[in-house]
């Protein structure tokens, strides 16, 4: 009963942001402020597939029938493992001088959601990154998956919230070795068991209620929950020659001899993601976002038109113009310029919308040397500082989009 009242809290705070509205039961549409924040994320997932190699491309939604005859899944397809080994069986001549090859694509999903509820946490359409890879032998495949589980520890690790990652089950997508990515919040449906000596973490559907750890033999597995979906916050999955052998998906050895290809696939609900992170940060009444994509970093609030304070307006202007001219907030600052209204119900505004930084220029930018009021969200304090102070504090908080 908790955990539904603080996810329709959570729904209700996006709803009422402008972040998402409601197109239908279980679907939404992703408005401009929530789309600025997934497209942050879908950079920061290029970003790290880029570094190991991975190429981006767009399979189609509809697979032929006679695909899923032949593994026994769907037609409209819940992830790509059909589509994307029978387009690697139609390549011609495919050479162990070709391998590895990594496939990814950012594209919808759907899911026949019997109850959708909690916004993009639990809805009939969800966008998802999946990535597909292909390898000479299973020794080859195995680095290839240890290479993407740390490709996807970057991930996570950017976005900036606690994440755990956990053996998985393999379900109907099947497979010698899986991982799942949860973030470890107190509303989650998913039980995971963690040990407090080594770390280790495994979903309860793998190992259920043991309290003995497979990896160091110590009874200290202690229960968590995590944010539950299709693929939880992130999935991959070692296949082997599970689909590529009934699809006929092979490369030509050196010695000039067919053999099917190592395959691995690797899923993370983006819409789904955004919305877990969301939930793990927020307040009962404002929104809180990570700063690594959150729609806009600052927010610049100048004096009401016409107040006494509007002789600094233009300090307003010039903060903007220098933070928009540094590489740190190009094309992330925002100025609410509805002058019409008091500081007070702007900056009530942007607290509950969650910008991280907030910047008031207000009574005191009217000293003889101008201090702006800046709200951190992020870490629930309130400075005053002066213009250069206010440039290098906003530069020095946000240094990790460079890393």
């Amino acid at each position: 009963c908790t955990y539904l009242k603080i996810l329709v809290i959570l729904l209700q705070l996006m709803l009422d942001r402008g972040i998402i509205r409601q197109a239908s039961t279980g679907t939404f549409y992703l408005l401009p402020l929530g789309q600025r924040a997934l497209q942050k994320l879908i950079n920061i997932v290029d970003k790290e597939m880029q570094r190991i190699g991975a190429q981006k491309l767009l399979l189609p939604l509809l697979t032929s029938g006679e695909l899923w005859k032949t593994t026994g899944l769907f037609i409209i397809d819940l992830t790509h493992e059909e589509a994307i080994t029978e387009l690697i069986a139609s390549s011609p001549q495919l050479s162990h001088r070709s391998l590895p090859l990594r496939l990814y694509q950012v594209t919808s999903k759907f899911r026949d959601e019997m109850k959708p509820r909690s916004g993009l946490l639990r809805g009939k359409e969800f966008l998802m990154k999946d990535l597909y890879t292909f390898d000479t032998t299973p020794q080859a495949a195995e680095e290839t998956y240890n290479a993407v589980c740390n490709a996807y520890d970057n991930i996570f690790r950017r976005i900036g919230v606690g994440y755990v990652k956990v053996m998985g089950d393999s379900g109907m997508i099947g497979g010698s070795l899986s991982h799942e990515y949860h973030y470890p919040v107190n509303v989650g449906e998913d039980q995971l068991l963690i040990c407090q000596e080594c770390n280790y973490g495994a979903n309860t559907e793998v190992y259920g209620n043991s309290e003995e750890c497979p990896q160091c033999k110590q009874p200290h597995m202690g229960h968590c929950s995590g944010i539950e979906f299709c693929l939880k916050v992130g999935h991959t999955f070692l296949l082997g020659t599970k689909y590529s052998t009934p699809l006929g998906a092979s490369y030509m050895k050196a010695d000039g001899k067919p053999s099917p290809v190592q395959m691995g696939c690797y899923g993370i609900g983006l819409t789904r993601t955004l919305a877990a992170a969301v939930e793990s940060l927020s307040l009962t009444e404002e929104l809180r976002w990570p700063l690594a994509f959150a729609p806009f970093s600052v927010c610049i609030i100048p004096p009401k038109d016409g107040s006494k304070e509007s002789s600094v307006s233009h300090l307003s202007e010039h903060l903007y113009e220098s933070l928009h001219s540094s590489t740190s907030f190009d094309d992330d600052v925002l100025i609410d310029d509805r002058g019409q209204w008091t500081i007070g119900k702007r900056l009530f505004e942007a607290k509950k919308t969650g910008y991280p930084f907030i910047v008031v220029v207000g009574k005191k930018a009217t000293e003889v040397e101008p201090l702006f009021e800046v709200y951190d969200l992020l870490q629930n304090k309130q400075l005053d500082l002066c213009y250069s102070s206010l440039v290098e504090y906003l530069i020095n908080r946000c240094t990790y989009h460079e890393t």
